[in-house]
């Protein structure tokens, strides 16, 4: 029986950074009284605080709730009433410089320059720097038909390795790219999780809807969790409806 499942965040357990709705939100707080919960994905705190957090019901059992920002990079856990930072690593100034640079002179080379934005297209977000293509706050409808079969991203990924060879380039969200550290993937920070909670691999169960080669969930399928791929949101709420009632004693 398992006894944690994790979750991939946009496109698995919300719309792409939307909040969870009051079903989802249900859904997590029951199967957080019979399971480890833990959340991993490319955004930050805040967001996850805005999309998870705080849309968690009262009655969920925050103790055995894990939330993992950044690919894993950081955790935050509940702790003596409030969520606290249980690790984070972090860049450098010198490394995000230089990240933020070569993502300039990459999108320039690409000839993506000119596409509209809404927000920021830079996100340094401390152990990860996200470049989104038409910025942080882009409506659902432009972000679908941007890149729906991944070239445009590709095309960047492949200027990026060649300016940033010492780090990690990797395809995330709708319109995003996640750099990191080398070694740094969904595997990297599940892994993490499983020494924090003394878990095997054998007691977890990852969802995700990009758990296929090239998807920035695959790497949870490689390190040898069991893994369901999911098609959407209310996918995976039909997946939960069936397992809770199997996890209760």
């Amino acid at each position: 029986m398992k006894k944690l499942l994790a979750f991939d965040m946009d496109g698995t357990l919300a719309l792409s950074k939307q909040p969870l709705d009051e079903e989802m939100g249900a859904l997590l707080a029951a199967l957080s009284k019979v399971a480890k919960v833990a959340v991993i994905s490319g955004g930050d705190w805040p967001q996850f605080e805005k999309q998870v957090v705080s849309r968690l019901p009262e009655d969920a059992d925050r103790d055995s709730i894990y939330i993992l920002p950044t690919t894993g990079t950081k955790m935050y856990h509940w702790q003596g009433g409030q969520w606290a930072q249980v690790y984070a690593e972090l860049f450098s100034d010198e490394e995000g410089e230089k990240i933020r640079t070569a993502l300039k002179e990459a999108v320039e080379e690409a000839g993506f320059a000119g596409e509209q934005t809404w927000g920021p297209q830079i996100e340094d977000r401390g152990s990860q720097v996200t470049f989104s293509a038409l910025g942080q706050e882009a409506p659902l409808g432009p972000k679908d038909a941007w890149d729906h079969d991944r070239k445009k991203r590709e095309k960047l990924q492949q200027l990026l390795q060649g300016k940033l060879p010492e780090l990690s380039i990797n395809i995330g969200g709708a319109t995003s790219i996640d750099i990191t550290r080398k070694g740094i993937d969904k595997a990297y920070g599940l892994k993490r999780l499983a020494e924090h909670t003394g878990l095997a691999k054998e007691d977890m169960l990852f969802l995700g809807d990009a758990i296929f080669p090239g998807g920035n969930d695959y790497p949870a399928k490689t390190m040898g969790l069991d893994v369901v791929r999911v098609r959407d949101v209310d996918e995976t709420k039909a997946v939960l409806q069936g397992v809770i009632p199997c996890l209760r004693p």
